[in-house]
């Protein structure tokens, strides 16, 4: 119903809730007493919330019967209905519900539907107009009756309807489908109508009010948007040679955000009038003045664009530069997800829409006298500098991801650039379509228009690919299934785009992507400075504050990926060497004047320098981070340490090699939680498919955390060596590989391991490997004897990465393979457990393992044959982060309990605690550990700017440390609890065995240490 849309309108209900809550929460904060500065007695202030602390529910109802064309007062009256007895007073006594009160408004006005298949009867039987009456509950005489055959109004006016006789086509779609349509009316003989046009006026006149449909996306104007109607009307007489004396119609388009926009209806012409805002503009903006050239220009070029009448220069007309242009009626599609669409309707909308701007990009400069709308080439660095200039003279505050990008984006502009026409705004809800067909009827708002670069705008066009379907201004849709509703991924747009043109897709989408959302941001800064002085237009503008900031992190995102995809193709045969000196280039936000600067990044390469200073503690993490850090911490003293006791119990059970139920519990809980799946670094990662989306800098944190207790990683689906083989699938398995395996991995519904350490030879040295790999028709063979394989003895362990040789002549890096081995192969024969100083590490365990003519298909290779070396160092360089800052976890855990235990402990007659010994083991520990962590979070910080190769120096450093460091803090705690220290009471024992452990299983000191000292002779000398 109509009515019911009026009280369920947005606004009403949202203030009508707001003000319920506030009400709510200071019913239970108690009651209140206060005294007056001045010495008053008054306690109390009582009001009607109506027009107090909402806005009136009249004055909202008068708004929305003026934005709906209905006659003023119409809902008052129905309110006023029935007196004490109407709805309205009932409801307000509370002896209705809202509901109820609803129901019988909506009788008071209502339309209604009486459809003949479902009487059983048709016109032109008497009976059916009967039923119509009736149910309306009215008299022949009090309605009117239209229908195109005289048959059926003939029969309709002998009961005493009036009837208008329509010639062929649709009136009631230009009407307003409203109840008190109605009237009285004598009958007498047909009124013959030739046109819809004729129809409606005829009806309007019976009536007294108009019918014509409100025009879509408008609303009244606002009180600082108002422009004089007198010189204006006066104005369009003399344009349009129009001597009427009837009113001139002024309504406001709501999606004007910069150019305010203004239906007008002046004699049965539909106009648009597109002004510059009033007050102080930045330089070069709201350019009304190219708008108006470029689509009379375009127009003869065959591109839709509405028809231009004339531009207005004169300001004192209505204040401001304008132009007119024809109304140009047909469908907006504000929400890109084309809701209540088909899926092949709303695929062809989004190809009509590339093909429309297929056609602006191939648009002949010279023909359409278009050569000189702007310079020819570097538009992108111009384009750069005009938005940064804009974003500094609205900036209100600083945004720190701005800061980046305006330092990032001169130093990765393309390096080619073609010259067309380019619209600068090009969007869904820029173009109108076709009532019924997925054609492009025009486009509008090319107020940022000019000649640049076409990728700007197909990247443009992609913004609600990446944007959430809440965001306010420009609704998104990333987070809805694309494949379901039939919309092409932004990946398919762009291809689209390439093949209409004839043109190589681009290698740098992310740049595009990145400069598209940084002009985003500056637009929304604009906005929201002109708010402030109520200049902008849009409805949303007070909230842009926010969403500049917002907007501005999704370009850094694809700052940052763009910088990965150019770190990976940088050939890197010069090794990175250190600087020590004082950085002589233009001095980055992230490192002040004269610092030194320790980084291994290349000084050649700044963009490697934009991501940020090294953070090394947790509270100067980001805010999403620092959140998911507190929410872990939470977690872990909640759920993971009471759990400890119960989960040691059962590794040491007779059902050991069983998984925990408690494990399973706590999984789901952490999943629940959203502390799932936290190891996958962004740069592996770039699009946030599988994990959460951090750099090794922020998991590193998190990650030592987690390695306070041993059952921690596995909780939160981040332990070894799951973790190293789903990065292994996400970096280098097809997509066939990560729906078998990843997928179940990521979810936690199986486990893993790697198959790479042979008994037979020195396996640190990945070279020596023998298993062999034999192709056989459509199959590898391997054979092979394996050890030391973790978690291969857990029944949930379903896949084995295997590392064998595929071509022992081969170059001798280029000898080893990986392939994906199924668990329930046949051939896969395990001899034993192995225990580490007596542990088993159940139900995961380490194994030792032969296979036997196990016969894998071809499509289980993972990246090709000859590079297992390959995939092997680049599974283990995040890994290695992870193991080093489980490490740190260990002591700390280790030095905490250490002090407990010393605090509470007597020997020789005062408190461990005051031995001189204790003191300075104490001492030792906290200096060890934060040596090592510094060093691991720079290793971190290394991988995030330049990548794992680049880190190799750090990395290997890390390795020497972090373990022996670890064994030596673990053992002074053991040596503070005495006997105690070396049970399975406390953690310490199983602490000490994995510290020392590692010193093996990352790789053994010893090749930590050599590479160290060969990188530092060779950048020393």
């Amino acid at each position: 119903m109509c009515v019911r849309s009026c009280f369920q309108s947005p606004r009403l209900q949202w203030v009508w809730r707001t003000a319920f809550l506030k009400h709510t929460q200071r019913r239970h904060q108690g009651s209140h007493r206060w005294t007056h500065l001045g010495g008053s007695t008054y306690r109390a202030v009582i009001f009607d919330m109506g027009g107090v602390l909402i806005p009136s529910p009249g004055r909202v109802a008068a708004e929305w019967e003026v934005q709906n064309r209905i006659p003023s007062g119409t809902i008052l009256k129905a309110l006023m209905e029935g007196g004490e007895n109407g709805p309205w007073m009932r409801f307000m006594r509370a002896e209705i519900t809202a509901e109820g009160f609803l129901r019988e408004f909506g009788r008071l006005c209502s339309e209604m539907i009486v459809e003949s298949c479902m009487e059983g009867i048709c016109k032109p039987d008497p009976r059916i107009y009967k039923l119509c009456l009736e149910q309306l509950g009215l008299q022949p005489s009090e309605s009117i009756f239209l229908d195109d055959l005289g048959t059926n109004l003939k029969e309709a006016a002998r009961l005493g309807i009036h009837t208008i006789k329509r010639q062929g086509f649709a009136v009631l779609p230009k009407l307003v489908s409203n109840s008190w349509a109605q009237a009285i009316y004598p009958p007498y003989p047909p009124k013959v109508v030739n046109d819809p046009e004729t129809a409606v006026k005829e009806l309007e006149a019976l009536l007294g009010f108009t019918l014509r449909v409100g025009v879509p996306n408008t609303r009244p104007v606002k009180k600082t948007m108002e422009i004089p109607k007198d010189s204006l009307q006066k104005y369009l007489k003399d344009l349009l040679g129009i001597q009427t004396t009837g009113p001139l119609e002024l309504l406001q388009f709501d999606h004007g955000q910069s150019n305010p926009t203004y239906y007008i209806r002046l004699a049965n012409r539909d106009l648009v009038l597109r002004k510059k805002p009033p007050g102080t503009l930045l330089p070069s903006a709201h350019a009304i003045e190219r708008e108006f050239r470029i689509m009379k220009a375009l127009a003869n070029a065959g591109v839709p664009v509405p028809n231009v009448l004339d531009l207005c220069e004169d300001s004192s007309v209505i204040g401001t530069p304008f132009y007119v242009m024809e109304y140009c009626p047909g469908l907006i599609y504000k929400d890109p997800s084309l809701p209540g669409l088909e899926p092949s309707h709303r695929r062809a909308i989004y190809t009509a829409m590339n093909t429309v701007l297929c056609k602006i990009h191939s648009v002949d400069l010279q023909a359409v006298g278009l050569e000189d709308y702007g310079k020819q080439g570097d538009y992108i660095p111009r384009q750069v500098r005009t938005w940064v200039k804009q974003y500094r003279a609205s900036e209100t505050s600083t945004i720190p991801a701005m800061e980046r990008l305006i330092e990032w984006l001169p130093l990765h502009l393309p390096r080619q650039q073609r010259t067309t026409v380019v619209h600068g705004d090009f969007r869904l809800d820029n173009l109108v379509f076709h009532p019924e067909e997925p054609e492009v009827l025009a486009v509008l708002d090319w107020e940022l228009s000019t000649l640049g670069d076409p990728l700007a705008d197909v990247a443009y066009s992609c913004l609600a690919h990446y944007l959430p379907s809440s965001f306010p201004v420009l609704r998104g849709i990333n987070d809805c299934d694309l494949t379901q509703l039939g919309i092409p991924a932004a990946e398919e747009y762009f291809r689209m785009y390439c093949l209409q043109m004839g043109l190589p897709p681009t290698e740098n989408w992310n740049f595009y992507m990145a400069f598209s959302f940084f002009r985003v941001a500056a637009i929304l800064q604009g906005v929201y400075k002109r708010s402030l002085t109520g200049q902008a237009s849009s409805t949303y503008a007070e909230q842009t504050g926010k969403l500049t900031e917002f907007v501005s992190n999704l370009a850094w995102d694809f700052a940052v990926k763009e910088g990965f995809r150019v770190f990976k193709e940088m050939p890197f045969t010069n090794p990175l060497t250190r600087s020590y000196h004082t950085w002589a280039r233009p001095q980055s936000q992230w490192c002040p004047t004269g610092s030194r600067s320790y980084s291994s990044v290349p000084e050649a390469s700044p963009a490697h320098t934009s991501r940020g200073g090294l953070v090394i503690s947790p509270e100067s993490l980001s805010p999403p981070v620092r959140e998911l850090y507190h929410r872990l911490k939470h977690f872990m003293e909640q759920r993971v340490y009471p759990a400890e006791p119960e989960l040691q119990s059962h590794q040491a059970s007779a059902a050991r090699w069983s998984p925990s139920p408690l494990i399973e519990d706590l999984k789901e809980k952490a999943k629940a939680e959203g502390l799932w799946n936290l190891f996958l670094p962004l740069e592996a990662d770039p699009e946030k498919k599988y994990g959460a989306g951090l750099t090794n800098v922020e998991y590193a944190h998190l990650c030592e955390l987690m390695g306070t207790s041993l059952y921690a990683p596995e909780v939160c689906n981040c332990s070894a060596p799951d973790t190293g083989n789903m990065e292994l699938l996400v970096r280098y398995g097809t997509e066939a590989q990560k729906a078998r395996w990843l997928i179940p991995l990521l979810e936690g519904k199986a486990r893993s391991c790697f198959a790479m350490t042979e008994p037979q030879v020195a396996s640190s040295d990945a070279t020596n490997i023998e298993a062999s790999i034999r192709e056989e028709d459509s199959f590898y063979v391997i054979n092979g004897h394996k050890w030391w394989i973790t978690g291969i003895l857990d029944p949930r362990c379903q896949l084995c990465v295997f590392m064998g040789k595929t071509d022992p002549h081969a170059p001798r890096h280029r000898q080893q393979s990986v392939l994906l081995v199924p668990m329930d192969t046949p051939g896969i024969k395990i001899i034993r457990p192995l225990t580490v100083y007596g542990l088993e590490d159940a139900p995961g365990g380490h194994g030792e393992v032969r296979f036997e003519h196990v016969r894998v298909p071809k499509e289980n290779m993972v990246l090709g044959p000859g590079r297992g070396f390959e995939i092997a160092q680049g599974r283990l360089g995040p890994g290695r982060i992870h193991h080093c800052m489980r490490l740190i976890g260990f002591s700390e855990r280790a030095l905490a309990l250490m002090k407990a235990r010393v605090k509470s402990r007597l020997a020789f007659g005062k408190p461990l605690v005051e031995q001189g010994t204790v003191l300075a083991d104490i001492a030792q520990s906290r200096v060890e550990i934060e040596q090592a962590r510094l060093l691991v979070l720079r290793a971190a910080h290394l991988m995030d700017l330049a990548g794992n190769k680049a880190a190799a120096l750090d990395i290997a450093m890390i390795k020497m440390v972090a373990p022996s460091m670890a064994s030596r803090v673990i053992d002074r705690a053991i040596q503070a609890f005495g006997a105690a220290g070396l049970s399975s009471d406390y953690p310490l024992a199983q602490f000490f065995t994995w510290a020392r452990a590692l010193r093996f299983a990352d790789g053994p000191d010893e090749v930590h240490r050599a590479t160290v000292a060969k990188l530092e002779l060779k950048h020393r000398i």
